[in-house]
């Protein structure tokens, strides 16, 4: 998954990306309100982490705007303020969840889960598709009596043909989900990654179908 940090605490900032890496996610950081409009208008995210007191204004501006947008994308807002109006003032204005000020990187990192699954449909960590059992919090698929333990970036890859089964993703857009823009990578390494996913399903009934000039799609048969 692709989150947008903003937070103009740089060790702050440095903790939670080397956190959220170690899970596999791409982290993009933006230090101020102008930055992190430069981001949301170039690139698509899963999840923004938005800090409410920013150099250059206050946050929930830019929560307003980007719903004002129609925006969908979800927002963890993150406050040092712990009064019960200025939560439900965040929550208000369109913020999917809120974490207060100084945080357990524990608990950041379920509340991700939690609102990437709302956003999802889903009620659990676990999805079922076809005969393949999802377990996205413990990276692991189970097909039969097998369960195979998928690496971070094939966990990450899986999580997005698994949140919209027949949807067709390109391989640019998949680079986009699973690179930040300093890694350098190219599709080959989406080509890399969807032959480890298509090894690991084999015999099951998903499937992951190329569908010429078009890119990617998990498929059920």
């Amino acid at each position: 998954m692709r989150f947008l940090l903003i937070e103009d605490n740089m060790s702050l900032a440095k903790a939670t990306i080397d956190r959220l890496s170690l899970d596999g996610h791409v982290v993009d950081h933006a230090e101020c309100l102008a930055d992190a409009n430069g981001f949301v208008s170039t690139t698509e995210y899963d999840l923004i982490l938005l800090d409410i007191m920013l150099p250059d204004g206050d946050g929930r501006s830019f929560l307003k705007s980007h719903r004002s947008a129609l925006e969908s994308t979800p927002v963890i807002a993150t406050t040092a303020r712990s009064e019960v109006s200025d939560r439900v003032g965040i929550l208000d204005l369109g913020a999917d969840d809120y974490i207060t000020k100084p945080f357990d990187f524990a608990e950041l990192e379920a509340r991700c889960r939690a609102v990437l699954r709302r956003r999802g449909g889903n009620a659990s960590n676990i999805i079922s598709l076809g005969d393949v059992r999802f377990d996205s919090l413990s990276g692991t698929l189970e097909i039969g009596q097998d369960t195979i333990h998928l690496r971070n970036r094939e966990l990450r890859l899986f999580e997005v043909f698994a949140s919209a089964p027949d949807q067709i993703f390109s391989k640019s857009k998949l680079l986009d989900r699973l690179f930040s823009y300093d890694e350098g990578a190219t599709e080959n390494a989406i080509e890399v990654y969807v032959g480890r996913l298509r090894r690991h399903l084999k015999g099951s009934r998903a499937e992951i179908v190329t569908d010429r000039g078009l890119g990617y799609r998990l498929s059920i048969k």
